[in-house]
């Protein structure tokens, strides 16, 4: 256990962590909503430091990330621990629930990252801001050596820990659930603003693309869907909107997400913004220069790419992201 970054102490020997927007305060003995950080004797202590559930190699489309170093390898680690608790959660078996881990160290990844070849570190699975002082910590030294990290998290983290990280944070896939604070506070269990602003920020400062897994029933209503796609696209139309098929798990037993919903929101969506995607379906993983609709990034294998230092090679038009 490591003490932990972020919070303050109180009378008593409580104390109040500041990670994320749950600012939870906790008695000795408590630990957090995220069962990552416990009070020990006063002091906001880390449980889960150099803990991961798996340890694997991912294509970097599998994030999704379509815009960042496409067909590259992705050596992907994740943490047993998530400060949201979304009734539909795809991997509640180890963000809701303790599981075993494996122990691992910054400098454990940079050798994996040379044995396997990789130059990439995906931070993934459950939510990564919940080990904060590890993901800083090795981000800082992959940075060192080289190698870009990759944050795929649900952005609810409080404005003074993501500005610490993201100097070490080359992209990140946002999920960005809905547009609705009433869907965040009782789907899952958090608010809306944070997310927004994390967004708002990250897209400043490394490659963003936000994904949004559309729940049959909940937030797939044509108002739903252009709310979020009026934000995204005020925030910036070049960031990549991937809209990911739900299918019924965890407490969720909604049918699974119609293909004629996936559409139809990729039909809106593509009237304000560049790169749209449909996700969890084998349909649309190609990518379209916007503006003379040549396919820059042809994913049907082999993958091929026909992009020029960031341009497409039909007409020239700058494309979003980062290929070579």
């Amino acid at each position: 256990m490591n003490e932990a970054l972020f919070y303050t102490k109180l009378a008593e020997r409580k104390v109040k962590c500041e990670l994320c927007p749950h600012n939870c305060i906790l008695s000795k003995g408590q630990s957090g909503l995220c069962r990552a950080r416990k009070n020990i004797e006063g002091i906001l202590n880390t449980l889960n430091y150099g803990k991961t559930i798996s340890l694997s190699i991912d294509p970097i489309e599998k994030k999704p990330l379509y815009h960042f170093f496409p067909g590259e390898n992705i050596l992907s680690i994740g943490p047993n621990s998530c400060n949201f608790a979304c009734d539909f959660c795809q991997n509640y078996q180890s963000s809701q629930y303790s599981v075993p881990t494996k122990d691992i160290t910054p400098g454990k990844l940079v050798e994996l990252c040379r044995s396997h070849l990789s130059s990439y570190v995906a931070f993934t699975y459950t939510e990564p801001t919940t080990w904060f002082e590890f993901v800083l910590d090795s981000a800082k030294l992959l940075q060192q050596n080289g190698i870009k990290t990759v944050l795929v998290t649900n952005g609810y983290i409080n404005p003074k820990p993501l500005q610490m990280l993201l100097p070490y944070i080359d992209a990140m896939n946002i999920d960005l659930k809905a547009y609705d604070n009433k869907f965040y506070r009782t789907i899952c269990k958090g608010s809306l603003e944070p997310v927004l602003a994390t967004i708002k920020t990250a897209s400043k400062e490394c490659h963003v693309e936000i994904t949004n897994l559309l729940v049959t029933g909940e937030n797939d209503s044509e108002k739903q869907i252009n709310d979020l796609v009026n934000f995204v696209a005020e925030v910036d139309p070049q960031l990549p909107l991937h809209f990911s098929r739900y299918y019924p798990t965890f407490k969720m037993k909604n049918q699974p997400t119609p293909i004629s919903k996936l559409n139809f929101a990729k039909k809106i969506a593509e009237n304000k913004l560049k790169y749209v995607y449909l996700g969890n379906i084998l349909t649309d993983i190609n990518t379209i220069c916007p503006n003379c609709g040549h396919v820059v990034i042809q994913r049907d294998y082999p993958l091929k790419i026909d992009i020029v230092k960031g341009n497409c090679n039909s007409c020239g038009h700058i494309i979003y992201g980062q290929f070579e």
